[in-house]
């Protein structure tokens, strides 16, 4: 498969690439390469410049994987529909943050109060994460969302519940960026499938 990578050179794309092309895919850098031959595409970039990446995708009917997050979501969707391709979204595409969030919405039943405490490296634009957003969604309690940004750190979350005389704290680390592969990689077998519009979360793969 051909693969267009906008963000190649960045912290997940340093690490995508080489893999993408283990799996035996072309990979192409989507800022710079033309589009054409391409199966789909992949963002991992800035809020700021998903539109204009999807937009350029859009015009080719490339459908595009989008592992970006604090993006306009709406807009992204209303483009794809009008479009006519198949856009996916995850805002975690590690399969244990997956879990986390199933789990928490479990937990969410049986606990009447709860907190979420997202950890993430210093250069993550975007607060609360887009991980923590999703999480909170699927819980009917409404928790609060703590956010921290310090070196050192790569992606974590804790879900903590509270009740009389206990707590239940779920919890997911991501120590490598390499968690993110096999969902993106998931996602890119199925690009060629979805609906148009913007399908979120790898809930919906799995």
């Amino acid at each position: 498969m051909r693969v267009a990578v906008f963000g190649a050179g960045g912290r997940v794309g340093a690490v995508l690439v080489p893999a993408l092309e283990a799996a035996g895919h072309e990979v192409v850098d989507g800022r710079t390469d033309e589009l054409d031959g391409c199966a789909a595409a992949v963002d991992f970039t800035r809020p700021d410049a998903v539109a204009a990446n999807v937009e350029r995708c859009l015009a080719a009917a490339v459908p595009v994987v989008i592992g970006t997050t604090g993006f306009d979501a709406e807009a992204v969707d209303a483009a794809a529909r009008e479009a006519g391709v198949g856009c996916f979204h995850a805002p975690n595409f590690s399969r244990g943050a997956v879990l986390m969030m199933r789990f928490a919405e479990e937990a969410a039943r049986a606990f009447p109060r709860a907190e979420i405490v997202e950890l993430h490296h210093e250069a993550k634009v975007d607060t609360p994460s887009g991980t923590a957003k999703a999480t909170a969604a699927r819980m009917a309690t409404e928790p609060t969302i703590h956010s921290v940004r310090l070196p050192g750190l790569l992606a974590h979350q804790e879900v903590i519940f509270g009740g009389a005389g206990e707590t239940l704290t779920i919890r997911h680390d991501t120590t490598s960026r390499e968690a993110f592969v096999p969902g993106v990689l998931l996602a890119l077998e199925r690009a060629g499938e979805l609906p148009p519009g913007l399908t979120v979360g790898l809930d919906a793969l799995l």
